[in-house]
């Protein structure tokens, strides 16, 4: 997807008007991102999609290792048990037990519900890098649940294939943790907002254990992610996240 952007922006992203500006912003995101990442990770987490009238709950186990490898099942409900997700590169997989099959998934589901919630097929598995997509600005420092926050604007490349036109990141500064993120599409319109609390020990970090993201244009909708656990530097060989190993994954 290409944005047109005014020269005054585009100024602005190549460092010719903000100077360090520019170097410092895109830190503090590697930062973050590093923070909550790390070389590897296996997580436990519970998902609760909320809607006026009824609400779902998954549970799944996700794998990661650097920022090219993925891998999530679904282990309840029992309808979906044994689903698999994988992510090799830019390629995302799809691995379906009833009709024990791989899906490849095109880029354009990429922008689609995952799984019923509110999250984006992109969103979970994270095709798009917000370190190599997206140039960065800093904005004026704000304040999130009382933490002193950095805030950030990331606006697309030319020519990335990205979801959004416009991400604004507030990323606390003690422990470099991403409280609360807006994402806009290309009319600049408020799509989803992602809050992100209760701060906790998490295999040995300090990390938000629940993440809520809200739909601006649905009202009384939202989804909640919660860490159950979450370990780092995990060992994790490459052929774990194969298509080959799809239907052994546990």
């Amino acid at each position: 997807m290409h944005f047109k952007k005014p020269l005054f922006i585009c100024l602005i992203q190549f460092g010719i008007l903000s100077g360090s500006f520019s170097q410092e912003a895109i830190n503090i995101v590697r930062k973050a991102d590093e923070h909550a990442r790390g070389k590897s990770s296996v997580a436990q987490i519970t998902i609760q999609t909320v809607r006026p009238n009824w609400t779902r709950e998954l549970s799944l186990k996700s794998w990661s290792k650097g920022n090219d490898l993925a891998a999530i099942l679904i282990l309840a409900p029992a309808k979906d048990k044994g689903v698999v997700f994988l992510k090799r590169a830019k390629e995302v997989w799809n691995w379906i037990p009833s009709i024990d099959r791989n899906i490849k998934m095109p880029p354009s589901m990429m922008s689609q519900s995952w799984m019923g919630t509110d999250f984006t097929n992109d969103d979970l598995v994270k095709e798009a890098s917000i370190l190599e997509d997206y140039t960065h600005s800093m904005l004026k420092d704000t304040l999130i649940d009382k933490i002193a926050c950095y805030q950030i604007r990331l606006i697309p490349k030319p020519n990335a294939a990205v979801l959004w036109s416009r991400i604004d990141m507030c990323i606390s500064k003690i422990d470099y943790n991403s409280l609360y993120i807006t994402y806009f599409d290309e009319d600049g319109q408020l799509v989803n907002t992602l809050h992100a609390g209760e701060i906790k020990n998490l295999g040995g970090r300090m990390l938000p254990s629940r993440l809520e993201m809200i739909p601006a244009d649905k009202k009384g909708n939202k989804t909640i992610l919660i860490y159950n656990s979450l370990q780092f530097d995990i060992s994790l060989n490459d052929s774990f996240f194969s298509m080959q190993n799809m239907p052994r994954i546990k």
